[in-house]
């Protein structure tokens, strides 16, 4: 890759993931280090030979200054990958990029000005820079970018995405940058503009991201964030229509809801449908308690072309994970990666709602599982919306009273989730989907299906402990139980 008679010399790479380390952290950061840590420098250079700057979770803006001047003063190109948060110094309106010790009445003095970064970038020769960030902007940050676009590097390749703060008591995940490294490390090179299309083909949706640079590879790059915040969702052809034979409803009994609540999130939603009472609980040990059902309801309206619903028959509400607004701006979860994007014209869950809640499981799951397909084509399967899908199909089989392979579709999300998502073992979605998987799994009733799924889920709880104590040993102990019935 030639830039401007520059091909031939090294290059050199700058790696920057900082977060604050207490309660303030808005973004994982650190958790890009390991995985970028796997691209050779070279492929993140772009060149034959590289130099790499790993700088993860520093503490002195003054030593970071240094670090990027020194990278910003070689000759060869220059690959600038950015993971972190910015905060606002109210005092003088400044905009800042949070360190390790960074509070918001220490912004000044611990952490680093945004315009000292793009001041050091800007110095660089025109396109030898290459620059991609992955950040979270506070509140404050946030509402200031309606008034005046992000300062950005001129005369730098500047691509990525800004995304909202994740709302409370949640941390965003850096998927963009995670999607950039899976890339890079299957040895492909190509130039910085298609690199960032295909990230973003590959993320799917990352919940009200403002996108830096193109959103297709022929568009000219930008050099400054737009001041809107909608994004066109690029078309995706419509799939023939699935046909399933109407199958009769079947009366099931309830399914027992999550033992405590968790409070929805601040945003605009129908309104919620109030839960079952709580069907009595057998005798016996108590079972693990899995964390809050996902709390945003869809509206269980029923498109024309649908076939007409068998008469309601007595069951729970359903609550899927939350599918997207409808709006034309780009929305996930984490950081919601699990809310992924479905176009609107095409977006079954209301359909696939009102199918479940009138006893019609084998309809609604044959509905999600064609939904999945349709975005393992579409996006592939290495994508937050394919996994998005698996979830659905967990959750309806949860509500046709099939554990056992509920719980295999919930060991099957927490498994891509982190060896093909790269998700940290704490992230909220995670730490769901192996939460309720081991519910599932205690209400499976069948000993040799129990003791079948039991491996798998033992594994898993040794990288995901979750926030309930005790829970790997609780598995374990009930997988002694087992093992002492007869075969």
């Amino acid at each position: 890759m030639q830039i401007n008679g520059v091909q031939d010399r090294p290059g050199t790479a700058l790696l920057l993931a900082a977060a604050p380390t207490g309660k303030g952290k808005l973004i994982e950061a650190s958790s890009v280090i390991p995985v970028l840590a796997a691209v050779p420098p070279a492929a993140l250079a772009g060149t034959a030979a590289a130099t790499l700057i790993e700088l993860a979770d520093p503490v002195d803006p003054q030593a970071v200054l240094t670090r990027v001047r020194g990278a910003a003063a070689t000759e060869g190109p220059l690959t600038v990958v950015l993971v972190g948060q910015l905060q606002l110094d109210r005092r003088q309106q400044g905009v800042h990029l949070a360190l390790a010790r960074t509070t918001p009445s220490t912004i000044r003095y611990t952490a680093l000005p945004w315009s000292w970064l793009v001041s050091e970038l800007r110095q660089r020769r025109p396109d030898t820079t290459t620059l991609y960030v992955d950040l979270v902007a506070d509140a404050e940050v946030w509402q200031l970018l309606d008034e005046e676009p992000l300062d950005l590097p001129g005369g730098a390749r500047t691509y990525g995405v800004l995304t909202p703060p994740p709302g409370r008591r949640r941390i965003a995940h850096p998927a963009y940058t995670h999607a950039l490294a899976q890339i890079l490390r299957t040895g492909q090179r190509s130039a910085p503009e298609q690199l960032h299309h295909e990230v973003l083909r590959r993320t799917g949706a990352i919940e009200g991201a403002l996108v830096i640079g193109p959103e297709r590879p022929t568009t000219p790059t930008n050099t400054q964030l737009p001041p809107a915040r909608r994004v066109e969702v690029p078309a995706v052809p419509a799939p023939a229509p699935v046909r399933v034979p109407a199958a009769v409803p079947q009366q099931v009994p309830a399914p027992q809801p999550p033992p405590y609540a968790q409070p929805a999130p601040v945003a605009p939603a129908p309104a919620p449908v109030a839960p079952a009472p709580a069907a009595q609980q057998p005798v016996g040990p108590p079972a693990f308690q899995p964390p809050p059902s996902f709390s945003a309801p869809v509206a269980p309206a029923v498109p024309a072309q649908a076939p007409p619903p068998q008469p309601p028959m007595p069951t729970a509400p359903v609550h899927f994970p939350p599918p997207p607004p409808r709006a034309q701006r780009i929305v996930s979860p984490v950081y919601e990666p699990s809310a992924a994007v479905v176009p609107v014209e095409q977006d079954p869950h209301e359909q696939i709602t009102a199918l479940s809640q009138a006893g019609r499981h084998q309809e609604a799951v044959a509905m999600a599982a064609a939904a999945e397909h349709r975005a393992v084509q579409t996006l592939g399967a290495d994508t937050f919306a394919a996994v998005h899908w698996i979830e659905v199909r967990a959750y309806l089989v949860s509500v046709a009273q099939d554990p056992g392979t509920s719980c295999q579709l919930w060991l099957q999300a927490a498994q891509t989730r982190l060896d093909t998502l790269q998700q940290a073992p704490d992230a909220h979605d995670v730490e769901t989907a192996v939460d309720r998987a081991h519910h599932q799994w205690d209400r499976i009733r069948d000993a040799a299906q129990a003791r079948a799924l039991a491996p798998q889920l033992v594994f898993l709880r040794r990288r995901v402990p979750g926030r309930q104590r005790g829970a790997l040993d609780a598995v374990q102990k009930k997988v002694e139980r087992l093992n002492s019935l007869p075969a």
